[in-house]
């Protein structure tokens, strides 16, 4: 426990202090997420990171992170007749069909589920670590922080009340989460962001009932990412995602809720 606690005061002591100054700092704070995510998918399946799908899947992450920044050099290096239509979705294409070319050139020493597992982690990681980007850059530290408060107050919540009160097992997956947990997290959840919601208004984008109904989803919803994370872990067989932080596993360890969250919040404009 004390090693936990130790771990999180300094990862906290980082993250906050980035994502308060947002901009390029939260950029390249989130494609580092993203990039030692990845690895942690490798590692976990027992392959070494220096692989051409690493090296591909890793570019996807950072161009779905950084698309604008991107696409300004690389659209001045394309014929005009090609650069006004040529976007992420294009790039992103290539990057699939160059993964599957790998399993050809590597006479399928990289086999088809081996470029399913980076294709898949290359969207997952990039487009929730992107929409960490997007939701502090387009929105503001304060909605931001609304968001990590519903995630943590719900991971806290149901670990405490699963302890104290749990008797009923919520999956196979996670058998050590309980329905009571569960339930107790969401309901600490609703409460600390209802009185986060009146500290400060600008983050109420709608009237408060619908903001209770907001927290209450996206605390679901994080327990469904992080139900996602264990069943993986499951399936690899390993108990954490990585070592990275000494305690609490890996950065997928960490993050899998907020994985799930941030792109709801981004696409259906939540805040």
């Amino acid at each position: 426990m004390r090693q936990r606690v130790i771990t999180a005061i300094w990862a906290l002591a980082i993250f906050i202090p980035t994502i308060w100054f947002g901009g390029w700092a939260i950029e390249v704070l989130a494609i580092l997420l993203g990039l030692v995510g990845l690895s942690e998918f490798f590692l976990m399946r027992k392959r070494i990171v220096v692989s051409p799908d690493f090296f591909v899947a890793g570019l996807g992450i950072i161009v779905i992170i950084l698309p604008a920044g991107f696409y300004g050099w690389l659209k001045g290096w394309l014929p005009n007749n090609v650069s006004h239509w040529f976007n992420i979705t294009e790039f992103l294409m290539i990057l699939f069909m160059l993964m599957l070319v790998i399993t050809v050139t590597s006479k399928n020493r990289i086999n088809v589920e081996d470029i399913a597992i980076s294709a898949l982690a290359m969207a997952y990681l990039g487009g929730g670590f992107g929409s960490l980007v997007i939701v502090r850059n387009q929105g503001s530290f304060i909605k931001l922080l609304f968001v990590l408060l519903i995630v943590w107050t719900t991971d806290s919540g149901a670990y405490m009340f699963g302890r104290k009160f749990g008797k009923h097992k919520l999956t196979p997956i996670s058998p050590n989460k309980t329905w009571e947990g569960s339930i107790g997290g969401t309901v600490a959840a609703v409460i600390v962001g209802t009185v986060y919601c009146l500290i400060f208004p600008e983050v109420q984008a709608w009237a408060m009932w619908r903001m209770v109904l907001i927290i209450l989803m996206l605390s679901v919803v994080g327990q469904f990412g992080d139900l996602v994370e264990s069943a993986y872990k499951r399936y690899f067989g390993v108990k954490d995602s990585g070592k990275i932080l000494p305690g609490h596993g890996g950065i997928l360890d960490r993050f899998d809720s907020l994985l799930f969250v941030l792109p709801l919040v981004q696409v259906f404009g939540l805040l």
